[in-house]
């Protein structure tokens, strides 16, 4: 099989991939048939996952809008994927134009197409991460290059902590992150929460079963609890479309399977 000259050396393409996915329930074209397949077994076990892909987009969008209207200008986008539709250094730069961006996946097929279409753009970089390391991405050259962690900074985590388990301790990689960064800097996250569909919801969490990344559902007051050395913003942690929502999603229909907000650094953690 001849790859497309965007896929770099050594990526499986027999196995889904979540970032792969993503890209495809977005409309991206950066996926393979074995990752078309699953995104389309996924919507065929429970209906509407699709729309929940860009409802975390959306919410994506929001939220690094409203950190740039706070001030804050530079932002570590960790597990996030393959840039196809809202890129964040599209929209924090449309606020700032020296507004700074570092994107961290662990797929290299993200990185890689990252990394094309940040050419000349020297205020955005991608790096390969995994959230799972910590100060891997904390003390990465280009991260160092790129940001300066005395100043706040946006830590953006949207549908990525449900890929972490419980045994690499999420709430530990979350408290690394707040002891690497000052007060005034933000993290916006999205997690899975019990779906009203739980019969598909769980389908679901078993195809992921099948890739390097398995989901791990968990309540709202278990994503609360991860998130013990930062301070919840308004509204609070909430439904991801119910989180300042735009006047044009005002009548869309609520995403109640996933919870997000944004907390910021607490003085003392």
């Amino acid at each position: 099989m001849v790859l497309p000259e965007w896929v770099p050396d050594g990526v499986d393409i027999t196995t889904p991939n979540a970032a792969r996915v993503y890209d495809y329930a977005l409309g991206g074209f950066h996926n393979f048939e074995v990752d078309r397949r699953f995104a389309e077994d996924a919507e065929r076990a429970w209906p509407g996952v699709t729309q929940l892909a860009h409802d975390n987009r959306a919410f994506l969008g929001r939220t690094v809008r409203r950190l740039a209207g706070t001030g804050i200008r530079q932002f570590l986008d960790i597990g996030s994927g393959i840039p196809t539709l809202g890129n964040v250094h599209e929209v924090a730069q449309h606020a700032a134009a020296d507004a700074r961006v570092v994107y961290v996946d662990i797929d290299p097929i993200a990185v890689a197409h990252s990394r094309r279409i940040l050419t000349g753009n020297r205020y955005a970089t991608a790096i390969q991460g995994d959230l799972r390391r910590p100060q891997d991405i904390l003390t990465h050259p280009e991260v160092a290059d790129l940001l300066d962690l005395s100043e706040p900074v946006g830590v953006l985590m949207v549908a990525v902590l449900h890929f972490i388990g419980d045994t690499d301790n999420p709430a530990d990689v979350l408290r690394q992150f707040a002891d690497a960064t000052v007060t005034g800097s933000c993290i916006a996250f999205s997690h899975a929460v019990p779906a009203v569909d739980a019969a598909g919801q769980e389908n679901v969490r078993r195809l992921y079963q099948r890739t390097p990344t398995s989901l791990h559902v968990r309540t709202p007051s278990q994503v609360a609890d991860l998130f013990a050395g930062w301070q919840m913003l308004d509204p609070g942690l909430v439904p991801i479309s119910d989180w300042h929502p735009d006047p044009e999603d005002a009548e869309d229909a609520p995403q109640r399977s996933a919870v997000g907000g944004v907390a910021r650094r607490a003085v003392t953690v």
